[in-house]
């Protein structure tokens, strides 16, 4: 469960910068962006095998959990403006 997650989180800013390659070239509703997170994270997770000893099933988990937290990632640091309660 640990090499899964920290293999996630190499892969979270990776799929985020990807994601918004995508984002900005191609004009794509904004409810599709998970999914395509998700997508993108699968395939990073499928075309990893060079780089972990992870097994195919323990990649494509990681790539997927690295996908959608790649959503909620860039989502968080995107709604961040505004003050604080003092």
């Amino acid at each position: 469960m640990e090499n899964i997650l920290f293999f996630a989180t190499v892969l979270v800013p990776i799929i985020t910068a990807l994601v918004q390659v995508v984002k900005s070239t191609v004009a794509l509703p904004k409810t599709l962006l998970p999914l395509i997170a998700l997508i993108i994270g699968l395939a990073i997770g499928f075309l990893a095998s060079p780089f972990t000893d992870l097994t195919f099933d323990l990649r494509l988990w990681a790539g997927g959990i690295a996908g959608l937290a790649s959503v909620g990632f860039f989502e968080l640091g995107n709604k961040r403006t505004g003050t604080t309660k003092e």
